[in-house]
């Protein structure tokens, strides 16, 4: 074999090797991308005065996360499912979420100080952390006025 045609083969089989390593970084991160995991993000609202009525955004900045179902939180005011986008929701169309709920009961039986106003499921696509995003559009009391509130969330 000439000196030529073995250098045309090293030169072929470092290119080949190139390309397996490619292909095989390229599927690692394929893998990773198809990782799916599941998880449960509690809402917070603090507030000093009785809180009547909420309304929050909830979303994730890196676009992996998908809303699977949002429930009511701890307090008897908000004893049911909070109003969403349920039609989006079962879609699997809902990578954000606007989050609402009222109270028609009376100061004494609204939720004071640091409460959970609702849980909300995601599906998380990706290997790395979610980046959540999540903005408090209005808080209010009996009358409709809005009030001084905190937000907050926590991932399980």
């Amino acid at each position: 074999m000439t000196t030529r045609a073995s250098a045309v083969l090293a030169t072929m089989g470092m290119l080949g090797t190139l390309v397996l390593l490619a292909l095989a970084a390229h599927g690692q991160q394929a893998d990773a991308d198809a990782t799916i995991r599941f998880a449960a993000i509690d809402v917070f609202i603090e507030t000093a005065e009785p809180l009547a009525a909420w309304q929050f955004e909830l979303g994730e900045r890196g676009g992996a996360m998908t809303v699977v179902g949002v429930e009511n939180g701890e307090s008897a005011a908000f004893a049911t499912a909070p109003y969403y986008d349920l039609d989006a929701v079962a879609q699997g169309a809902a990578d954000r979420i606007i989050v609402a709920d009222f109270s028609t009961g009376g100061g004494a039986s609204l939720p004071v100080g640091d409460t959970r106003i609702a849980t909300v499921h995601v599906r998380l696509q990706g290997a790395r952390a979610p980046d959540y995003e999540l903005r408090l559009i209005a808080a209010g009391d009996t009358e409709g006025r809005p009030i001084d509130a905190a937000i907050r969330l926590s991932a399980q």
